[in-house]
């Protein structure tokens, strides 16, 4: 699409104001969306009035800006990831039903672990991570699994760039990070104790669609103190399902 005077295509600026949305960041004014989006508020306005008529976007009572139905209507008419979790929910209520800790779903999304959904029970133990939330690829147990059975350039771009620390427990270092991967891989399953918060252990295993290839990362979040052991079994259990409704056999 064209480019504004500032260079940046509409595309780009559309981009940029719909990213201003987080999962714990729902609703904003026009103006706050341009100040995240950094761009001039006579454009910002412009194009979050054209999203709101294509029912992109919406406003409220008070004129603040949400994200709209159509957006989410559009986004889910062919995606693979709704498959994946369509899919995957009848495992994850199992998972969870027996654990009786937070239970989710991750998949690889532009470099960290996009987490497609999240069941909790009542009393569960902490957990940062919501739906459509992000996580880092080398602190969660999620994402070293999706890192370890990745393609190697992944792993590399990853190992090269700074690893931040979110917890005391978070590997940081790269050489420390690399036998991590090598045992996921040789284990089947990763287990990330403190990684993200020191309270929590994370526990996932590897999804493979029917082509053999790791799509997702099925995980539970423990207390710290909790063995890992009869997680893993549910959650190996749990892998089965979802790989039978996607089609892979062993």
């Amino acid at each position: 699409m064209a480019n504004s005077r500032s260079g940046d295509s509409i595309t780009d600026r559309l981009v940029r104001v719909l990213e201003t949305f987080t999962p714990t960041r729902t609703v904003q004014t026009a103006a706050e969306i341009g100040r995240r989006a950094g761009l001039p508020s006579s454009s910002a306005h412009r194009i979050v009035g054209e999203l709101v008529a294509a029912g992109l976007l919406e406003r409220d009572d008070e004129r603040r800006i949400r994200v709209g139905s159509r957006l989410w209507e559009l986004a889910t008419r062919s995606s693979q990831a709704l498959r994946l979790r369509q899919a995957a929910m009848p495992a994850m209520e199992r998972v969870q039903s027996r654990v009786r800790e937070h239970t989710q779903l991750a998949i690889l999304e532009q470099d960290e672990a996009l987490f497609l959904e999240r069941l909790s029970a009542p009393g569960s133990g902490a957990n940062i991570t919501r739906i459509a939330g992000r996580l880092p690829l080398h602190a969660s147990s999620s994402g070293l699994v999706l890192l370890a059975f990745g393609e190697r350039e992944l792993q590399e771009r990853i190992l090269a760039a700074p690893l931040p620390r979110l917890t005391t427990e978070t590997i940081t270092d790269s050489a420390v990070l690399r036998r991590k991967l090598a045992e996921v891989r040789a284990l089947g399953h990763a287990v990330a104790p403190g990684f993200i918060e020191t309270v929590s252990t994370g526990v996932a295993v590897p999804v493979r669609d029917e082509a053999g290839t790791v799509v997702a990362a099925l995980s539970v979040v423990l207390r710290r103190d909790d063995p890992e052991g009869p997680a893993l079994i549910e959650l190996h259990a749990g892998r089965r399902l979802i790989e039978r409704a996607l089609g892979f056999r062993d």
